[in-house]
């Protein structure tokens, strides 16, 4: 990696809490521990109230720990990209050796905790998720291969099988299609993204869809995803953590989705142009609302089945 020094200005600013905070990316731990914690919850074994708590925190700061590593290594394009430059370290709040000791540290205390507490294949599975997120898309796939969301959104899709792992010790149909159902929605999510983000990632040299390929290219990609993502949430209702709720929800909002790719795929770059990406920024968003109902949905099953109505 080149060198690099932080883009601060002739009167830095001084670190403050909130800095450290921004380092773990708490959009995306929120993420996380919604997902772990439905995993969790929906696991055939039940854990204690306590347990459960613990078990979440621990998995969320090794989700705050691969933040804080990935703002590590990105420090250099982070600068480059608009959407990017007011993070603690490319503005000079933070110095990048204090936010490599907090990812490493959070790593460490993150796993150990959770294997104490839980079990340790949980804890190893954690480990698992903050070596692929850092390391292998962090360093690797996010700057050589245009693939880099396709592979590497196995690392934002591994919490649910976390918090599954944790009350059962194990894996299963289930926690696999929970984690596929994160794997196959991620392309889509993001290249919605890029597509009116397009000029972040030409300046910073990341080899996005939109910047190896082209946007026409990433248009027919999102499409085909979204097809490719429906059966997946489908079959996910199919099995015992699945029922009614769920089904119902996954038929509409899959529905919605591949609308929403299609409508994105017949679009030209002169009317994206003139409406500002309009389509495109509406799908996006869209896309966090799908993946929330979807686990949402499964959560919904796990409560009923608590009192007997829930599931096939």
């Amino acid at each position: 990696m080149s060198d690099f020094t932080a883009n601060t200005s002739s009167t830095p600013q001084e670190a403050q809490f909130g800095d450290y905070i921004a380092l773990l990316k708490p959009r995306v731990m929120s993420l996380v521990v919604f997902t772990a914690f439905v995993g969790l919850m929906v696991a055939p074994v039940s854990v204690p109230p306590v347990d459960a708590f613990t078990a979440i925190l621990f998995i969320a700061l090794g989700g705050g720990a691969s933040g804080a590593l990935n703002m590590w290594y990105d420090r250099d394009i982070d600068q480059v990209m608009k959407r990017t430059q007011s993070r603690p370290i490319p503005s000079g709040r933070v110095a990048p050796g204090e936010a490599l000791s907090l990812g490493l540290w959070l790593s460490a205390l993150s796993v150990v905790m959770l294997g104490l507490a839980a079990n340790w294949f949980a804890a190893a599975f954690l480990a698992f998720t903050i070596f692929f997120y850092a390391v292998v898309y962090t360093v690797w796939l996010k700057r050589w291969t245009p693939q880099n969301i396709v592979i590497g959104g196995a690392a934002g899709a591994f919490p649910p099988m976390i918090g599954w792992a944790v009350a059962t010790g194990g894996v299963s149909i289930e926690s696999v299609l929970m984690f596929a159902l994160i794997f196959m929605w991620t392309p889509p999510h993001f290249w919605a993204l890029a597509l009116f983000m397009k000029s972040d990632y030409d300046e910073a040299k990341v080899p996005m869809l939109t910047v190896t390929h082209g946007r026409p290219h990433t248009r027919k990609m999102v499409l085909v995803y979204t097809l490719l993502l429906a059966p997946v949430a489908i079959a996910t209702g199919l099995t015992s953590i699945g029922g009614p709720v769920y089904m119902a929800a996954a038929v509409v909002l899959n529905i919605l989705f591949v609308k929403g790719g299609y409508d994105i795929w017949k679009r030209t770059e002169a009317q994206a142009l003139e409406d500002d990406y309009k389509t495109e920024k509406k799908v996006f968003r869209f896309s966090l609302l799908y993946l929330f109902l979807h686990f949402g949905a499964l959560l919904a099953e796990a409560g009923l089945s608590s009192f007997g109505l829930g599931g096939w």
